[in-house]
């Protein structure tokens, strides 16, 4: 085992090495640069999107509107200084090559120096542990729930495996998987939140306005009141696939010979169920906890904390990508894959910690 972890840790290399160097090419042909950025600002346009439709001239107070910087290769920069389009590409790094940056970034992250956001004057690492409380709350609720409804349907589903019961629900779990997460999120919002029919929930935000000056009591509970909509919107597609990974991992253990002897001896079905079968079907579900938990925490956050308005992880990647952030953008990318990448060494050591029996460097072999 030891010799099969060395290796999964270092395939972690080239495997990081490989998306870095794709999304950074990729980044090069994306038009709306961090420069083009600081000009729809200077410019008070607010967005460099505003700036591809041309013919739309900005004359700055005091300026030419055709200016200097007309023939720039910047859209947007008619009227500002060839002097301040330099001095924003040497403070964003843009003024060398390609190639160079690249080497440069992977040099600061070896270092795990991740560098500072451009807009927002603090550094990614800082960035990222602020808001990463938000996105960690949603994934760990979302998957002890989705654990908590799984488990006893999946038990339920294998027991009356055929039955009437069991079709139902694996009709519901169907459509429950095929439902996207945001399209919930905002049947949620419509229904719940004062949409068009009941206002039992808050439209947005994690906590009240108020939580500060709130009592223990007060603060757990308008912390689980925010939680309760973002929570099922994420949990609905999740618990669809642990629930049908239960039901066959029981059916699997119910159908082998030490069930059939057990019956025999006159052991009650509860017993033989909940005493011998439930202990070896659990381990793969059990195991199975870490790679739940990253799926729900990086599949889901993007578009549930940007509909719910959750200062997550998920919405800072959206705006930064938005804002071409590209120190927020890259940084992020790297962790995230980096944590990744390890949680998936963490689910096979997982495996071989509840089933002595798996093992990877033998199969491998």
């Amino acid at each position: 085992m030891v010799a099969y972890i060395i290796r999964r840790l270092l395939l972690i290399i080239p495997t990081l090495l490989g998306v870095m160097v794709i999304n950074f090419a990729l980044v090069q042909f994306v038009p709306g640069g961090p420069v083009e950025q600081a000009i729809a600002r200077a410019q008070g346009q607010g967005d460099v999107f505003g700036s591809f439709s041309g013919g739309v001239q900005t004359e700055l107070p005091g300026g030419d509107s055709s200016g200097a910087a007309a023939n720039s290769e910047y859209a947007g920069a008619r009227g500002l200084p060839p002097e301040f389009i330099k001095q924003l590409e040497e403070e964003y790094g843009l003024d060398k090559p390609p190639v160079q940056r690249f080497l440069l970034m992977l040099g600061n992250y070896a270092r795990f120096d991740f560098g500072e956001s451009y807009f927002r004057k603090i550094s990614v690492v800082d960035l990222v542990l602020e808001k990463m409380p938000v996105s960690i709350s949603l994934g760990l609720w979302s998957t002890l729930i989705a654990y908590m409804i799984s488990i006893p349907l999946g038990i339920n589903k294998a027991v009356r495996d055929g039955s009437r019961f069991d079709t139902w629900t694996s009709g519901l779990i169907i459509v429950a998987y095929a439902i996207p997460g945001f399209l919930f999120a905002i049947l949620l919002l419509v229904l719940f939140a004062g949409g068009s029919y009941w206002q039992i929930f808050p439209l947005r935000g994690l906590v009240s306005d108020d939580w500060e000056s709130l009592s223990l009591l007060g603060k757990i509970g308008d912390y689980f009141w925010h939680i309760t909509l973002p929570v099922l919107a994420s949990t609905i597609s999740a618990f669809a696939t642990l629930t049908l990974l239960t039901k066959n991992s029981f059916l699997d253990e119910i159908r082998k010979h030490y069930v059939m002897t057990a019956r025999a001896k006159g052991l009650s079905e509860r017993k033989v169920l909940y005493g011998h079968v439930f202990r070896n079907a659990m381990l793969i579900v059990i195991a199975g906890f870490p790679a739940v938990f990253i799926g729900v925490f990086f599949g889901g956050s993007l578009i549930i904390e940007t509909i719910f308005s959750l200062d997550g992880l998920g919405r800072l990647g959206y705006e930064a990508a938005v804002a071409r952030d590209y120190p927020v953008v890259f940084g992020t990318l790297f962790m995230f894959g980096l944590i990744g990448l390890v949680v998936g060494i963490l689910s096979d050591m997982m495996y071989v910690i509840v089933d002595p029996r798996i093992d990877f460097e033998r199969r491998e072999g």
